[in-house]
């Protein structure tokens, strides 16, 4: 059996002020191809389908035309989505009753009821009307999905994640037959996870919170996972992984290689997983590639851009320019601007650096403004500068926490 595994689509999102539907319309058309081509039984989409909660029009119609474009294309085709940290679950579940007749099974948050749960969170994957495998649905778990703790655990919230895998795990073990596959879809963030420095936002409580393996490794042929853009095996676990964003969705992803995974399972087993590399749409330029110049050699370099104003917009590649400040600059980002005048870049950040530079709460978490930072980046920043050290792991969490209701509108 063949699975393509993806997640952190993200549709909708904006690099700064520079909407990408047209990246995320290449990277979908590649997509409808590859799982074409690579003849595929079931697609996993691993959370974070959206950017945000409230997703635009065009977003949503490029999901749906999505969803039934891979129907008509590849009618046997099985799609298991779930609900990711951005996703508003209930947004994802509303189409179901008609997304179910199509085999597409979306599960936006954990089901209230046990009996729910068991029909839900347990799904059958069929090659040729054979069932080969059973996949363990889980969704983003927020801290009040978990089931109450009532003994003394080291911590409670890893220990709720742990039984409603274990649940579901339990339930796939009593219908499964030996020959059958198990795999764990989820959308969490696991000890050894390598962050991208400036576009993930931390879930669970904090990322102190980063949960173990040992509930998943010797149960699960195969776990799919997002909420990491980075894509990676989870520890030295060749059976756990991230398949990452198939978009960079900050400047400091420019060389991930981007992608999803093909995994192909045989007889229970894991036969093989291969990354397929997600065509670059939209390059992003650094200048200077490292380091940091002068501003006159910087704009030098910039009128040296070839990067012609009369190519399409949205095929405009992204800037991130690294200035040496050595005195005062006041006119920094308007001399940048002017240097790129007859150039089509769509500039994203501009950092400065040396002993001269400014030290706003921007420059010094190297943005250029407020929006291209995360509420835990600035709430850091502040403690440090306010109690001179970073605040305590209990603290952070309890912002973390703070700001998850907030961006759910609680």
């Amino acid at each position: 059996m063949r699975l393509l595994h993806t997640a952190d689509w993200h549709l909708g999102h904006a690099l700064r002020d520079w909407e990408r539907t047209w990246e995320h319309d290449q990277f979908l058309a590649w997509l409808l191809d590859t799982l074409e081509a690579e003849r595929v039984d079931a697609l996993l989409i691993c959370g974070d389908v959206f950017d945000t909660t409230n997703p635009s029009a065009v977003a949503q119609l490029q999901w749906y035309r999505f969803l039934a474009s891979a129907r008509r294309r590849m009618p046997k085709l099985q799609i298991i989505v779930i609900g990711g940290n951005h996703d508003a679950a209930g947004r994802l579940e509303a189409p179901n009753p008609i997304l179910q007749a199509l085999a597409i099974e979306i599960v936006g948050a954990l089901p209230r009821s046990a009996e729910a749960g068991r029909v839900r969170l347990v799904v059958p994957l069929r090659r040729e009307a054979q069932v080969e495998a059973w996949a363990a649905v889980v969704p983003f778990l927020r801290p009040a999905d978990l089931p109450p703790v009532q003994e003394e655990v080291t911590d409670p919230l890893i220990e709720g994640v742990r039984r409603v895998y274990s649940t579901v795990l339990d339930e796939i073990d009593a219908q499964r037959e030996t020959h059958q596959a198990v795999v764990a879809l989820g959308h969490a963030y696991f000890v050894g996870g390598t962050l991208s420095e400036l576009s993930e936002r931390k879930i669970l409580g904090g990322n102190q919170h980063a949960l173990p393996t040992d509930f998943l490794r010797e149960r699960v042929t195969y776990g799919a996972f997002g909420h990491l853009h980075l894509a990676q095996k989870i520890g030295t676990h060749e059976h756990l992984r991230y398949s990452g964003s198939p978009l960079p969705l900050s400047v400091a992803e420019a060389g991930y290689p981007h992608q999803v995974l093909r995994v192909d399972l045989d007889r229970g087993g894991l036969a093989d997983v291969q990354s397929l590399p997600v065509p670059r749409a939209v390059h992003i330029l650094r200048v200077p590639v490292t380091g940091a110049l002068p501003l006159p050699e910087v704009e030098e370099a910039l009128r040296r851009l070839d990067a012609p104003r009369s190519a399409p917009q949205p095929t405009w590649p992204f800037l991130d320019v690294a200035v040496e400040v050595t005195r005062p600059e006041p006119a920094l980002i308007r001399r940048i601007e002017e240097a790129l005048r007859d150039k089509g870049v769509r500039l994203v950040r501009v950092t400065r650096q040396g002993s001269a530079a400014p030290r706003s709460l921007g420059d010094a978490l190297g943005a250029t403004s407020l929006r291209d930072l995360t509420p835990e980046q600035v709430f850091t920043e502040l403690h440090r500068r306010t109690c001179q050290k970073p605040p305590e792991p209990d603290l952070l969490a309890a912002f973390a926490e703070l700001v998850e209701q907030a961006q759910r509108g609680h």
